[in-house]
């Protein structure tokens, strides 16, 4: 294939789900820095919410949607989520989607925040997974598609204020400039910008930071959603325990073997992640705390349930029916990213965001359970169709080339492109790890400001060589630096952020939009 007519970055479920929709329109190449596979979208284990039961069934997700975004969810980003999502799920079954069955009817189950059990899911715990293989499956069988995997997307190139393509790193280390009429950011999120999370290590910001540093805006950075029960053995990874496991009747406790939810919220651990998240950060300050499941182990075949979390705990001698699990929160999703409309338009031209590295406000500061893999096929789909449609009108305009701003040739702070031979992954960690003591899950503006002062020292070691894991460790920065400034500026505690010093709701829920390194706050039209 020469020069694509589109470029995807990443190949998760919002850039596949696009690919096979730009296929029948033009040349498409889909890039990724991993293998193809590897992306948030299989490490998601609980299920995709859908309301497939008619008017009734979309109302109220669009209202459970809503509730758990804490007063900053867009409605008409929701609606589009909610009302599209039956149609996007039955292309999956189409495409041979997997969905769990029982007596042939597709299985559901209810998760945190929801008001009725919607979350469809497949091989019991492995749901993003069977969803990222059957549409890596479909659209492989599409002639239009490129798939090019060990790929490091750079930066965007910029031409007349038009994005017009990217620098891309390819699996032999040599930098390549690809030409097309849109992009599409579907790069996913960025909770490796956190010692704990529990996202691959894929999962760094990267389309996120190459936007903002070619002159997109940003929006509500700092609503990070920490995870309330990531597995928390001492010396083991923060795997997941999917909310599945408490929509199925899991009990959380604490050190003293108290069941304690019920002094959180009347919803006890079917509450949203936000605040079930903050009650085990509270309960921790005495001891551990256990995700419980003996008490459902005798009606339910955990084993044949949980499979993948059921294998997982094997290898530390536990087992979701006889023990207890120890767990505390985690990074887990981003519900800001690059500003976009509902058909994933950015503030520039000829770029385009879906999926966890865009912010439409549909998820408002903090995101209802399982709505992620839905936001990736939906807003996927729609971005797709945006770009059909614009791109006779931007491909006339890619052979002027005449006052190029190439973002390629520069880092954010002027160093040119050049191999180093710093200790990327030291200083990583170091980043990693200032995030989480000061701009975690509890944030306040002492914090915040140390935390400012020292990704301002750790700069002026930044490594700015041109392998993939420097490239990695400049998205980290960028995006860091972004969030702790959003969240310094946003001196109310609403959803996902909470500030110690600040523990009440503003008057007023206000998106944070950055603009070239300037935050302003914006009421947004359809706010909730």
């Amino acid at each position: 294939m020469g020069e694509p007519d589109f470029l995807i970055v990443g190949a998760g479920i919002a850039g596949l789900r696009a690919a096979a929709e730009l296929a029948r329109s033009g040349r498409v190449l889909v890039v990724t820095k991993e293998a193809l596979g590897e992306s948030n979208t299989a490490y998601a284990q609980g299920g995709i919410a859908v309301a497939m039961e008619g008017e009734e069934d979309v109302a109220l997700h669009l209202e459970d949607t809503i509730a758990a975004g804490d007063g900053l969810v867009d409605r008409d980003a929701a609606a589009v989520l909610v009302e599209e999502g039956p149609r996007r799920v039955e292309e999956l079954l189409a495409w041979g989607t997997g969905f769990d069955r029982e007596h042939g009817e597709l299985m559901r189950t209810r998760e945190g925040a929801h008001s009725r059990s919607r979350i469809l899911h497949a091989h019991g715990d492995a749901t993003g997974r069977e969803i990222a293989v059957s549409l890596l499956q479909h659209v492989r069988t599409l002639p239009n598609v490129e798939l090019c995997e060990w790929t490091t997307t750079v930066s965007l190139i910029v031409e007349n204020g038009r994005v017009v393509g990217a620098r891309l790193l390819d699996p032999s280390g040599n930098l390549r400039d690809v030409r097309a009429s849109a992009v599409l950011l579907a790069s996913g999120g960025a909770g490796q910008v956190y010692s704990e999370t529990t996202n691959p290590a894929v999962a760094t910001g990267d389309g996120i930071a190459m936007a903002y540093r070619a002159g997109a805006e940003l929006m509500d950075m700092e609503f990070m959603q920490f995870h309330p029960t990531a597995f928390a053995l001492p010396g083991a990874s923060r795997f997941l325990m999917s909310e599945a496991l408490r929509g199925e009747g899991a009990w959380l406790v604490n050190a003293e073997g108290e069941r304690f939810m019920q002094r959180y919220d009347t919803r006890m651990e079917l509450a949203p992640r936000d605040i079930v998240a903050r009650a085990i950060a509270h309960e921790a300050l005495g001891g551990p705390v256990y995700l419980d499941m003996r008490s459902i182990a005798a009606r339910m075949n955990l084993k044949a349930r949980f499979p993948g979390i059921s294998a997982f705990l094997a290898q530390y001698g536990l087992e979701l029916a006889g023990g207890l699990i120890p767990v505390l929160p985690a990074a887990h999703y981003l519900m800001g990213g690059v500003r976009t409309d509902t058909h994933g338009r950015t503030s520039l031209r000829g770029l385009y965001a879906a999926g966890e590295c865009a912010c439409t406000g549909v998820h408002g500061a903090n995101r209802l359970a399982s709505n992620s893999l839905l936001e990736g096929l939906v807003f996927g789909a729609r971005a797709a169709e945006a770009m059909k449609e614009e791109s006779s009108v931007l491909s006339s305009q890619l052979s002027e080339k005449g006052g190029a701003e190439r973002e390629a040739d520069v880092s954010e702070d002027g160093v040119s492109w050049r191999r180093s031979d710093g200790d990327a992954e030291r200083w990583i960690e170091k980043l990693r790890t200032l995030m989480w003591r000061e701009a975690g899950l509890l944030r306040n503006a002492d914090g915040l400001r140390r935390a400012t002062a020292e990704l301002a020292v750790l700069q002026q070691s930044m490594p700015n060589g041109h392998t993939r894991r420097e490239i990695e460790a400049r998205s980290l920065h960028t995006v860091a630096k972004v969030m702790v400034q959003s969240a310094l500026a946003r001196e109310e505690s609403r959803g996902a952020h909470f500030r110690t010093d600040f523990p009440a709701h503003a008057d007023m829920a206000r998106h944070s939009v950055l603009r070239s390194g300037e935050l302003l706050f914006e009421q947004q039209e359809g706010c909730a």
